[in-house]
Formats: C-alpha cells, structure tokens, sequence
C-alpha cells in the first residue's frame, strides 16, 4: 500500500545521475505537489536527498505483464485469496520500478478449459477496491487480452467494458499451425507443460484448428467494434504475415504486440504501428518459441516498446542492457522503451519522462556487477519502495 506519512514525500533529489529524454547528467530534482518543478545541473541550491550518483529515471509503464494470473493460480486448480494474490503482485511490480501498470486479464475461455472464466470478473472486483481504498503502490490500468477463438470471448468482453475501465484491448489468437505456433511441435511442447496426456492435447488441437478460422471470422470484428464504441486503443498480438498487418492495419490498431517475424515487425512499423516486444525476448537472447529476436528488431531500428511479459524484473535489465548489445542505441533511448514510449501509445502523457511539469514518478537505480537494482521507487512524488 502507498506510505502516507509527509517524511516520505520528497521534494528535492541531489547528486543523481538523472536520465534525461535526450541525455544523462549529474544534477538535481525538484518535486512539488507530486509534480516535477525544476530540474537543474551540478549542485542543488538546498540540501535533499543525496543519491550519491545512482540513476534517477521516470517510472517504469507496463503494457503486458501476465503475472498477476501467476498469483491467483499459483497451481494447477489451485486458487490464492484474490485480494492477497493482487497485493502480492502489486508490491512485486512496484519493487521492479513500475509505477504504472496494465494488468493484463485474460478474456474468453479456451476449448481446453483453461482461462479465468467467470473469476475475470471477481480479480477485476478485487482491483478496483484495492485502488478505491488506497491500497496500492503503483497505478493500475486494464489490459483485456482477448481470445479470439473462445466461444464467450465477445459477450464477456461487452460485460466486462460496462462495468470496469478498460485501457488497452490485444487481439489473440493462439490457435496451433498460424502466428505464435506455426510449428505445431513446438505448441504441443508448450501444451505439455500442464501436464495433460499428450493425447488429450492432440485431440484438443484438431479441435482448436477445426474451430478456430470459424470463431475467428465472428470474433474479431466484434471486438475491434467494441474497442472502437468505447474509444479503447487495439493492440495486435503475435502478427506473423503481412496479410497479418495488413489486417491490423486496417482496424486501426496502435501496438504490435511481439510480432513473430521481422517481415511483420517492419510492416507494422512503416504502418506507423507500434512494435513492443518482450524483455525476457532480450535477456536470454532469443524468443523461447523460436520467433524473431528482440535484439534484432532493435538493430534495425524497429523496436520502441518492452513488455515484461512474464518476468516483471526483466524491465529494467533489459533497458539497461540495450545500449551494450545495440550500437548506437544510448541509455536514454533505451528507457524510453519503458516509459515514455508505451506511455504515450497508451495516451498517458502526463508520465515517462523526466521533464518539468510531469508527474513525479521516479525509480533509483543503482548498478551492482552489471545489473540495475531498485532502490527507490516514488509514484506521485510519494515514496512506494
């Protein structure tokens, strides 16, 4: 929950190393009302909170993280206290240095079973009491991925928007043999993890297969209306061709999220889409799914947004590590990937830079062997880490 004591409001940083929209320099901050006053070179005109030449950066925004599923069902058929499994999420993606973050929820149920289903409805409930009573470190926003081959995808989706804000909508479709999973073997591999027989998988991915064309010929256009009623920006997920873009081109989508191809990736981004792809992608070096690299989208000038998809601390490693495996990229283009980049897709303009007059969101962050550690973290000028 958020510290509420006026001790932990700060109002002056000295001797930081601030990370500045076009450059990095040693200097001083100033905050007032929650807002970034002043910012100025060398030394502070008062005394203030001494970073002794950690980095200073704007808060961390996150698009896609599935981790808040990871808390609530820890365990196969198991289920956590759902306002513990939101806090215990919250204080993991605060302590990554984001202040700023779409849950990603899970929308449409799938053939196999798996999905939220009806407890959609209850983690979202959960959500918005949390941050009506003043719960929580970060800022909270929702992301409904959505399922596009689920029989009750478009009707809990219509439910879900009449009674909860929705900031972003992604349209998935991870049926095996297309996007993610053109190599069915590597689906089945996937598939595996639950546990299930590789029989029962089998049968379960003819189904998909035989189902899929027809549910998402249906669905998506529904959903792309929805997100269109409701003024909610549209995000594409795992485009692979450039019939896949051209698609996404033509429903006004923003965000391309992990495209699986470079083909894809430089379509969406001459289309003036977005690209995000995943900081996990950027670590290990690789996709584990076979796709194209992040790197290599970052070499060609084509990646702008990370996404800590499923490793929320892999955010702040893989923007700092960009300018080593990049030449060419410098450590303040490197942050905006994970500030003011997905910020501003997402029309939060208020946030994700160190400037004056923006929001006062704030993460220090010192380097121990090579790697960024959390120090501090301010959303609002208030001290949540």
């Amino acid at each position: 929950m958020r510290t509420q004591t006026m001790s932990d409001r700060v109002e002056i940083i000295e001797n930081a190393s601030l990370v500045l929209p076009d450059r990095v320099e040693t200097g001083w901050l100033a905050v007032v009302d929650g807002r970034i006053a002043e910012i100025g070179e060398g030394r502070a005109p008062e005394r203030g909170l001494d970073l002794s030449g950690d980095h200073l950066i704007p808060g961390l925004v996150e698009l896609h993280t599935d981790h808040l599923e990871s808390h609530y069902a820890p365990r196969p058929g198991v289920r956590w206290h759902p306002l513990g499994a939101v806090l215990a999420y919250d204080a993991q993606i605060a302590a990554s240095g984001i202040t700023t973050v779409f849950d990603s929820l899970r929308a449409g149920t799938d053939p196999d079973g798996s999905g939220l289903g009806s407890e959609l409805m209850l983690l979202a409930r959960t959500i918005a009491d949390a941050r009506e009573a003043d719960l929580f470190r970060a800022e909270h926003r929702t992301h409904l991925r959505c399922e596009i081959p689920s029989g009750d995808v478009v009707e809990t989706v219509r439910s879900f928007v009449e009674r909860f804000p929705v900031g972003l909508i992604s349209l998935m479709d991870h049926t095996p043999g297309q996007r993610q999973f053109r190599d069915v073997s590597k689906y089945y591999l996937y598939a595996g993890r639950s546990g299930r027989p590789i029989e029962e998988i089998k049968a379960g991915t003819e189904r998909k297969i035989r189902e899929g064309r027809a549910l998402n010929a249906v669905n998506r256009p529904a959903l792309v209306a929805l997100a269109r009623g409701h003024g909610i920006p549209l995000a594409s997920h795992d485009d692979t061709t450039l019939a896949d873009v051209a698609m996404s081109r033509a429903e006004d989508v923003a965000l391309a999220e992990f495209p699986t191809t470079p083909e894809a990736a430089r379509a969406s981004h001459e289309a003036g889409i977005t690209v995000m792809m995943g900081a996990p992608n950027l670590i290990r070096g690789g996709s584990h799914s076979g796709n194209v690299a992040a790197q290599a989208l970052a070499e060609a000038g084509l990646l702008r947004i990370l996404s800590s998809d499923y490793v929320p601390a892999s955010l702040l490693m893989a923007a700092f590590q960009l300018p080593e495996r990049v030449p060419g990229i410098r450590l303040p283009e490197a942050i905006a990937t994970i500030t003011a980049n997905p910020a501003h897709a997402t029309g939060l303009d208020d946030r994700g830079r160190i400037a004056p007059g923006l929001r006062a969101d704030l993460v220090r962050v010192r380097m121990a062997q090579g790697v960024p550690v959390v120090r501090q973290v301010w959303r609002a000028g208030e001290r949540v880490v």
